[in-house]
């Protein structure tokens, strides 16, 4: 386990280096080192100029945003699947996505001031909590929490959000519609130095914290009288993994849109590697999944380059064989 951490985590980092070299303006991986160990340390007086603005101002803030948005959203997969007792759970069952969208889109189609002065961010995350909130109000029964009606009321509330965002997409003018698109379908581009201190903070809390509860997740997935007999508190479990899951996708969501599979796709990789106990599963989903969105945001800035892709796109493209896959092995989702 640890060997596997150590690897993953050293591979990240590789990755992550070599990704800030490759653009459409080329940057030798010595002067990216530079940069990056001259800002690290302080000592930034002979950096070439054009380099470090690629580099630091815009290439290493992405870089970083993807890697958390990849560790953040695969961590959150593993815990609302177990949570929900659905392999097919990912951070956006819960109507999340929907809200998030619906804030934003406002924003973009209206303008700052349809929502008081917030921005696109704010938005999206403001709407990323309301819908958590009435999902939350009506998968209760009985003052317990229950995952099928949660499921079902995080569908439902979906539903409606979606075709809310579906009228505003109509009303929006063709460059309003562009903007929708992109921001729907995902994208790290717009990664800015001064969101990365909020997101990395609410990201490594967050995680730290799911990772801390994977013994309880390990008896919450055998069924609530066996995770009670085990002196687990079933309700107090499930309320306090879905606030922090929920804040961990609101927060991921509304600095990149919607990146679709990747907290539906990592989880079930993982598992088939290191098998299905939390403790194991949860931090290797976390390095596994910023590998992943790594990746897969490089593709989204050079396989057009100039131009640039969403990246749900690349994670729907990849997401869709991997499930088949998995069925072509005779395996079920559940059994992953």
């Amino acid at each position: 386990m640890r060997t596997a951490l150590l690897g993953l985590a050293a591979l990240l980092a590789a990755v992550m280096v070599a990704a800030t070299t490759i653009g459409s303006v080329g940057i030798p991986l010595g002067d990216a080192w530079a940069v990056i160990t001259g800002h690290l340390t302080g000592n930034v007086g002979d950096l070439d100029p054009v380099s470090d603005q690629i580099l630091w101002q815009y290439r290493v803030p992405r870089v970083v945003l993807a890697a958390l948005c990849g560790a953040g959203l695969s961590v959150a997969g593993v815990v609302l699947q177990a949570l929900v007792a659905n392999p097919l759970a990912d951070p956006y069952v819960l109507g999340i996505s929907s809200g998030a969208s619906v804030g934003a889109v406002v924003v973009l189609t209206a303008g700052a001031g349809a929502l008081g002065g917030l921005g696109v961010s704010s938005a999206a995350f403001l709407g990323a909590v309301a819908s958590v909130a009435v999902v939350f109000a009506l998968g209760q029964h009985r003052g317990r929490l229950a995952p099928t009606r949660l499921v079902l009321a995080g569908v439902a509330v979906g539903y409606v959000l979606s075709a809310l965002t579906s009228y505003l997409q109509l009303r929006a003018n063709p460059n309003e519609l562009k903007s929708v698109m992109f921001w729907l379908l995902g994208s790290v581009a717009g990664a800015r130095w001064e969101q990365l201190g909020l997101v990395s903070a609410v990201v490594l809390t967050a995680s730290a914290v799911l990772v801390l509860y994977g013994r309880r997740l390990n008896a919450l997935v055998t069924g609530e009288e066996s995770a009670t007999s085990l002196g687990l508190d079933v309700r107090r479990a499930r309320v306090g993994l879905l606030l922090v899951s929920s804040l961990l996708t609101g927060t991921l969501i509304a600095v990149a849109g919607g990146v679709g599979f990747v907290g539906l796709m990592v989880p079930h990789l993982v598992r088939l590697v290191a098998g299905a106990d939390h403790r194991r599963v949860l931090p290797l989903s976390a390095l596994v999944g910023a590998l992943y969105l790594v990746v897969v945001d490089l593709l989204a800035r050079t396989v057009d380059s100039p131009n640039e892709l969403p990246l749900g796109i690349f994670t729907a493209v990849f997401g869709a064989p991997f499930f088949l896959w998995l069925l072509r092995r005779g395996r079920t989702l559940g059994e992953t």
